[in-house]
């Protein structure tokens, strides 16, 4: 596991630089789950690293010690109908841009994960892979990831027989096979394809 080099978030005279980043682009269904986190220059979380390369039992391990030792942290969405409105890009830039927007200290910097930023009044960089780079970024995308999956089991109860406790909403062969034995639901995101074609 790779230790990050939390002195890349070390700006002269500036101590609030937030990390932000998303989880759910790719799902058939759910929300897209965006977290903004802001954490001391000084924070050391032992495997602290990009969620994705973390199995569930060590984000859920982190979850509690990054909202712990955060300065601040916040998280938002994107509703399903907003993805269809708008486009997954369009999205998930609307829930990093309400992740911040709800921290209860505004950042003086924030470091986006991906090669764009959302349209807002903060100095920002975006970074590709910033989540294997920057701490905050690191801790944003560990708090997104458990959020949303901790929600698309929730729905699972809601909308049974989808399995989407077990591939939370991602195009999986279990869920395109009960796509197209039960037919999409209200919480699948119809402007993809895998979906669409199912409603035509």
């Amino acid at each position: 596991m790779i230790k990050l080099p939390l002195t890349l978030e070390r700006h002269e005279g500036l101590h609030l630089i937030a990390g932000v980043d998303e989880a759910g682009r790719g799902p058939l269904a759910g929300d897209v789950v965006a977290a903004a986190v802001i954490l001391p220059a000084q924070s050391s979380i032992e495997g602290l690293t990009d969620s994705k390369k973390l199995s569930a039992k060590q984000r859920e391990h982190l979850y509690p010690l990054i909202r712990q030792q955060a300065l601040a942290y916040a998280v938002a969405r994107a509703s399903v109908e907003e993805i269809d409105r708008l486009n997954i890009l369009q999205a998930s830039l609307l829930a990093m841009k309400r992740s911040v927007a709800a921290l209860n200290r505004q950042p003086e910097f924030v470091y986006v994960d991906g090669n764009r930023c959302p349209e807002w009044e903060y100095p920002c960089q975006a970074l590709i892979k910033g989540d294997s780079r920057i701490a905050s970024i690191a801790a944003a995308s560990i708090l997104a990831k458990v959020e949303r999956d901790n929600e698309m089991i929730d729905l699972d109860t809601r909308f049974p027989g989808y399995g989407l406790a077990q591939h939370k909403g991602y195009p999986t062969k279990l869920h395109l096979a009960a796509l197209r034995k039960l037919g999409p639901c209200e919480i699948h995101r119809k402007s993809f394809a895998p979906v669409k074609k199912l409603l035509i």
